[in-house]
């Protein structure tokens, strides 16, 4: 068997085919080893990295997913809220008088103070007054009675269908003859219909032009 003792001091570093058989075998063996120590841990370390970036990837996902899970919980009740109302605006649509509605809508307002058994000192419709999308109908009061009789007069305009509000109700004594007096304002509403409201809208428009070129 070859003796394998190598003196360190006997080997040229500078020239590598000189070296002896052990020796080249046993530097060869030591950089495979590196090479594999060094490609073991690089593997890992894009491993690791990739690792990291797929938790990451996950956390977002998972953030993302549950803001999306909460907009469609929160989607769902806006829906119904909408829903809801719009059932209400169809319902209180119901209760507005449409343009040919408007002067038997009057009529009742008067045949209501008559079933009370008030006078009517004044009934005096107001010209129309546009609010947005829809108009208000006033019309000036001024009804004798007992309070009995003006309390059966509102309460006949709260029963009306359609939607009657009284407004600056002030009710006053005669001196003289004790006899009771009620002025008030009573306001219908009518729905404008889409060519009513452009319409509106226009004129709104044109006033409002006019203004700031004063």
């Amino acid at each position: 068997m070859a003796d394998l003792n190598i003196d360190l001091s006997d080997i040229d570093f500078s020239n590598i085919g000189a070296w002896p058989m052990p020796v080249k075998v046993g530097v060869i063996a030591v950089v495979c080893v590196l090479v594999l120590v060094l490609g073991y841990f690089l593997d890992i370390s894009n491993q690791r990295q990739t690792l990291v970036n797929a938790e990451r990837r996950e956390v977002t996902l998972r953030s993302d997913f549950e803001k999306l899970q909460q907009q469609a919980a929160n989607l769902e009740i806006y829906q119904q809220q909408l829903k809801e109302l719009d059932d209400i605006f169809a319902k209180v649509k119901q209760q507005l008088p449409s343009k040919t509605e408007v002067e038997n809508l009057v009529d009742e307002i008067s045949q209501k103070g008559h079933a009370a058994g008030i006078e009517f000192v004044l009934f005096k419709p107001l010209p129309e007054q546009f609010i947005e999308f829809y108009t208000e109908k006033p019309i000036a009061i001024e009804v004798t009675g007992t309070y009995h009789q003006f309390g059966r007069f509102v309460s006949g305009i709260a029963a009306l269908p359609r939607i009657v509000t009284l407004h600056n109700i002030k009710i006053s004594r005669d001196a003289k003859t004790g006899h009771l007096t009620m002025q008030a304002t009573a306001k219908t509403y009518r729905y404008l219909e889409q060519e009513e409201l452009e319409a509106e809208l226009a004129k709104a428009k044109k006033k409002k032009k006019k203004k700031g070129r004063r």
